[in-house]
């Protein structure tokens, strides 16, 4: 937080009212740091005008912040962005799937599921950056070979562990409108979550999120431009995902105009 003086009382006091704003919003880790960018205190360094304030500055908190303890190494979720299939005389029987891991671990003869068919097999191999490993974590980029020839395509996605997404049509999302045509209940667009994307109609508009007083405003009718809203959404098919705040890392998507093929909303997806 900018101060505008150097009193401990006054940042005592801003850091009261935005911890009732993350309470509000469920933000977890959250750290109060007070600097001042037009004169530089506590950017680089700890600043002797906040002699009171015995935490770290911006940069170093920025170099010491573990970001690997937001990723869930439990529940394994891949979506599939491209089968390889060579087709050629060495590689005849070669068929891998090729995605961005997006959370867990996965490790070579753990079983998978493929969603939305739910069809199981096992990981025979797992390749990397040319390279076979015996392991590869979220955020990195594999082709998985399986152990059964079995039906999967752009768009599946595969699981690991014991905590399944949740397959569904009928959505609660909340959006942040990003085009100068407004949203209104009825209107159609594709929903794209990962590699997969659906038709889906929005069939009603919850409220409307004051993101200043984060009052919520019940049936506002329509979004406009930059406006904050929880819809409900029906798809033409089902739709493996996660509870955003449950794993973030399968909860959210896009909203795709079906004409002009814009990104108009993002999403972060609920169960209904």
């Amino acid at each position: 937080m900018d101060l505008v003086d150097y009193s401990r009382d006054r940042y005592n006091d801003i850091v009261i009212d935005y911890a009732e704003i993350a309470r509000t919003l469920q933000l977890k880790d959250v750290v109060y740091l007070p600097i001042s960018a037009l004169k530089g205190d506590n950017i680089v360094k700890r600043s002797a005008n906040l002699a009171w304030y015995d935490g770290p500055a911006l940069l170093e908190l920025l170099e010491e912040t573990e970001l690997q303890k937001d990723i869930d190494h439990s529940r394994g979720r891949l979506s599939v962005q491209y089968v390889i299939r060579p087709q050629t005389e060495a590689h005849h029987d070669y068929r891998g799937y090729a995605g961005k891991i997006s959370s867990g671990t996965w490790r070579k003869g753990d079983l998978i599921t493929v969603l939305p068919s739910g069809l199981t097999s096992r990981i025979r191999e797992i390749s990397t950056g040319g390279h076979v490993v015996e392991t590869a974590v979220a955020r990195q980029s594999v082709i998985l070979q399986l152990e059964d020839d079995i039906d999967i395509s752009r768009g599946d996605l595969l699981v690991t562990g014991d905590r399944p997404p949740k397959a569904a049509q009928d959505f609660e999302a909340l959006v942040c409108w990003m085009d100068t045509k407004p949203l209104s209940a009825g209107n159609k667009y594709l929903l794209q979550l990962g590699s997969r994307t659906v038709r889906g109609m929005v069939r009603d508009i919850e409220y409307r999120l004051d993101v200043n007083t984060l009052e919520r405003q019940p049936s506002p009718g329509l979004a406009g431009l930059n406006d904050i809203v929880k819809i409900s959404l029906r798809t033409a098919s089902p739709l493996p995902f996660d509870a955003y705040t449950d794993l973030p890392a399968n909860g959210g998507a896009i909203l795709i105009d079906e004409t002009s093929h814009v990104t108009v909303g993002a999403c972060l997806l609920q169960t209904t």
